[in-house]
Parts: structure tokens; sequence; C-alpha cells
């Protein structure tokens, strides 16, 4: 059982390890198409002023000779933009902004560009790329492709659009009454921000949770209203009533669904399962049973009794070898060649090899001899005082003899 349950940790790992790396892999595309529609977005920007600088800078050297622009090829889409600029690159995540306060039907003001200055409502919030469209606001002419003009019936070749206008260079507009004279007056925003109470919204609804406070003041902005989307029903939508009507009754008595389903509903086989049939959880764990007392019991044949026999007698002779301190002997063919050896050699010789060796032993001898002594004296000591505390007690009286001492004593008085 214990290898079922380790089989899906592990998958349960391996699934978290690729979930991770797809999703760093992920990550890393997502910089990469960012980065690259920046750059793109940037060559077309600098590409139509590089050329409208080429164009003034021509314009002004040749002044009367100069070409006229606005005719030939170029007479309907002169002044247009590509539609590529359109739509500015998204921001990666980690720049994005926490809580937008922008929301459409919004009044603002531009305060930087070409049209600083001009108030009017939003028509579009692009979260991504953290810009605006506001009516009748930055607009500039487009140039239609020719398969767009085909499907969208268009007979001139450019069209007015707003463009985005980022974040940064918009403020709110809202009412707000002058403390002096009492009126409504409609105010730029400089700073805004946002915090609670957060609110529940409707499932249709675009704008966010939170409130938008202006700073300083803590006076609430308050978003723009929505309207509620009209529902229509169709002759093959089902009616409100059929839906909510009741058509199962739970019972204690019978099971809501066969025992079946389950495996339809999930891999009966999948390497995540955790849940396990009755029958599958009782053969897992007579496996371990028996893996358990395999391992408890070992099967004997006649190569391990050998082996087991030879290990025996291997022990055996090791310990007839041994004194009664449990220190091996020689053997006697060995002490005698040492004799034999030791006889061969000098007194100078032996003295100077068995010297060290018997000097240390005597010293080791006299040591524990020391060692002995010191506790005999130790125990001598001992046994002295506790047979001197044993005569003072046997001399002292005990609780009742100076009783009855003391009772004879006032009888005789």
């Amino acid at each position: 059982m214990q290898r079922v349950i380790q089989r899906t940790t592990s998958a349960r790992k391996q699934a978290l390890r690729r979930s991770i790396k797809a999703q760093e892999r992920q990550e890393l595309l997502d910089r990469i198409q960012i980065k690259r529609a920046r750059k793109d977005f940037g060559a077309a920007l600098s590409s139509q002023f590089q050329e409208a600088r080429k164009n003034r800078w021509e314009d002004w050297e040749k002044g009367p000779l100069a070409p006229m622009r606005d005719s030939g090829l170029d007479r309907t889409t002169y002044g247009g933009l590509q539609g590529s600029v359109l739509h500015p690159p998204r921001l990666p995540k980690h720049e994005q902004r926490r809580h937008v306060l922008f929301a459409e039907g919004d009044r603002v003001c531009v305060i930087r560009g070409q049209d600083q200055g001009s108030i009017n409502v939003i028509t579009q919030v692009n979260r991504d790329s953290e810009t605006v469209l506001i009516k009748d606001v930055n607009m500039r002419d487009v140039i239609i492709p020719e398969w767009a003009k085909d499907r969208m019936a268009h007979q001139i070749d450019t069209q007015p659009q707003s463009f985005p206008v980022s974040f940064s260079d918009i403020r709110h507009v809202i009412p707000l009454e002058d403390t002096e004279t009492g009126k409504m007056q409609q105010v730029i925003v400089k700073h805004a921000y946002a915090a609670g109470p957060y609110n529940e919204r409707a499932p249709h609804s675009k704008l966010p949770r939170y409130t938008r406070y202006v700073s300083g003041l803590d006076i609430e902005i308050p978003w723009p209203m929505e309207e509620d989307p009209t529902i229509t029903d169709g002759d093959m939508d089902t009616s409100r009533m059929e839906v909510e009507a009741s058509t199962f009754v739970a019972s204690l008595a019978e099971p809501p669904m066969p025992s079946t389903v389950i495996d339809e509903l999930r891999n009966k086989y999948s390497r995540f399962r955790t849940r396990h049939d009755p029958e599958y959880l009782r053969q897992k764990m007579t496996e371990d049973y028996e893996k358990e007392y395999r391992e408890t019991v070992s099967l004997s044949t006649p190569t391990t009794d050998a082996i087991k026999l030879r290990a025996a007698k291997a022990i055996e002779r090791r310990n007839a070898r041994l004194d009664a301190d449990g220190n091996m002997q020689l053997p006697n063919a060995t002490i005698t060649f040492i004799n034999k050896h030791f006889k061969k050699l000098d007194f100078a010789e032996r003295q100077s090899i068995l010297g060290p060796r018997l000097a240390q032993a005597r010293h080791t001898k006299k040591r524990n001899a020391e060692k002995a002594a010191a506790k005999d004296a130790a125990k001598a000591r001992r046994a002295e005082r506790e047979s001197k505390k044993a005569e003072a007690r046997k001399a002292s009286p005990g609780p009742q003899e100076t009783k009855a001492k003391s009772q004879n004593d006032k009888e005789t008085s």
C-alpha cells in the first residue's frame, strides 16, 4: 500500500514540476512576445517620425520646388497613419498597476499632448496597455487597407478614429461643492487611490469591487452607472420556471447514482487517484503483510546451512584461543618460534627490544597495584566509620528506654 501512496505522491510532484516548468516557459514566451511587440510598435512610430522629419527638411530646402505629396497615389491617404499604431503593446505583469481607477463612462481631462485641456468621456479602457480611448479626443486619420474596405463597405481610404491615451496623461473630472460659495464646480482630481469597501457587482458588470477616493480629501469618486442588459427569451431558450423546477428528490434508501458512474467521471487507473476500492485496498494490505513476513523469515537451503555451520565452527575455534581475561592466546608453534629467535640474540639486543615494553608493563602493574591499595584503604575507612556509627547507636538509649527511665525517676521522687 505504501508503494501505491508513494506512486501517487511522486506523480503529483512530477505533474507540479511540469506545470511549474510550463508556467515559467509561458512567462518567458510572454516576455519575448511583449518585447517584440514593443519593439515593432516603437519601430512603426520611429519610421513615421523619421519620414515626417525627412519630408519637412526636404520641403524647407527645396522651397517652391518641393514635391506635392498630397497628389498621385498618396492623394487619398496623405497624412493618415497605419493601423498598427492603434494598439499599443501590453505591459508586463510586474509593470501593470494593481488598481485601475478609470472606467467606461468617466469624465476625464487630458493634461499632456496635443489635446491638452480637452474634457470628455472614456469610451474604452485597456488594462493590459494602461490606455483609454476618449470620445472625440486625440483623433487621427487611419489608413484602411483594401481587404477592410471591401468588408466594411467603405468608399474612402481613411477614417478618423480616437487614438489611445495613457493613464498618466489623464485625470478625473468630478463635481465638487465649493466650501466658500457652496456651488457645485467641475474639479480635476490630481491624485486618487483605491481602498475599501469592496462591493459586490452584478455578473455582467465590468466595474471593479474596490472604491476610489480623492487623495488628501478622502472624498469618494463614484463609479459610472451601468445599464442592465436586456435579455429576451427566444423560441429555443428554456424558460426560467422549467430551470428552477425540482426534478430530483434525494433518498437515503437508494444512492443518487449507480456505483459505476464514478469510474466514468474519473479515470479508474489514474496515477493521481487517492481513493480506491475496498477490494484493491485489501489486496495491497495482504501484499504488505506477505512482504513483512518474508523479510522476517529467512529461506533455509543446504548452501545457507553449510555457511552457517562454517561460521559457527569459526566462532568456536576463535573462542577456544581466548584466555580467562578474554585476550587472544598465541599458538604453541608461534611461541616456540619466538623463543628460538630470542635465544639467538644476546642480552643487550633482547634488552633493547623488550626493555621499553617491560618497563611499561611494570609501570602499569605498579599503577594498578596502587589503585587497588587505594580502593582497599577507602573500603577499610568506610567500614570503620560504619562500625563506629553502629557502636554509637548501641550506646545511646532509644526513645522507649528514655521514656521508661524518666518514668522510674518520677516514681522514685
